[in-house]
């Protein structure tokens, strides 16, 4: 879902900068990694690098298409018109963490990543009744809105956009989360020299213009 509006932008760039009629389809990761499993008819794969490389071992990725696209910071937020917290410094994480009643997260990568952090924190006791997963596909931030959290952590461009919520920003120093968002052609493809000619379409200049806008960044930034 992080990739979700770049890929809009860019899929209506494509077709009318090029002429090539694409069509993108978005879920959570862990939903378009079953679908392709089970034989999803489709061409070309945007996922998180861990999953997309597991899809690749199991031989749905062509060899040798996978490349990376856009790295994409983890961020913090809170519900607007509530207390901003700082985000300076580990501590201050701790204590935001440490005073939130009900902390969002999501079934994607970064979610993955946040429990993680929170095991090495040492925090994991303490929070495991205040953490509230996101359904698949569905914004953390969302869970501000309607009250169930007051701190959410989700990938930048999935939190940008939302009415009601405030980015705080990146979490501080090492305890910064980022993911990587690969693409590769999918070896059900009917169409792959198509898919490669998108796929490096997806990773030109243009394309890394639209999805520094979005909050992202190619990997070379």
């Amino acid at each position: 879902m992080a990739t979700r509006p770049v890929l809009a932008e860019l899929s209506e760039h494509i077709r009318l900068a090029h002429g090539l009629p694409v069509r993108f389809d978005s879920a959570g990761g862990v939903e378009i990694a079953r679908r392709v499993r089970e034989g999803a008819e489709a061409d070309l794969l945007v996922l998180a690098d861990g999953a997309l490389a597991e899809l690749e071992k199991e031989g749905h990725i062509l060899e040798g298409t996978t490349r990376p696209l856009w790295i994409s910071q983890v961020v913090a937020a809170v519900a607007e018109g509530t207390p901003v917290p700082a985000l300076g410094s580990e501590s201050d994480l701790r204590a935001a963490l440490t005073s939130a009643e009900g902390i969002a997260y999501s079934t994607g990568p970064s979610g993955t990543a946040l429990i993680a952090l929170i095991t090495r924190l040492e925090l994991a006791d303490t929070l495991s009744d205040r953490l509230v997963q996101a359904p698949p596909g569905v914004p953390a931030g969302s869970m501000l809105a309607s009250g169930r959290a007051d701190l959410a952590f989700q990938q930048h461009s999935e939190l940008m956009d939302l009415p009601g919520v405030v980015v705080i920003g990146p979490l501080p120093g090492d305890t910064a989360i980022s993911s990587t968002f690969s693409g590769g052609v999918l070896t059900a493809s009917r169409q792959p020299s198509l898919a490669r000619e998108v796929l490096d379409l997806l990773g030109s200049d243009a394309a890394s213009r639209a999805a520094r806008a979005r909050g992202m960044r190619a990997p070379g930034d």
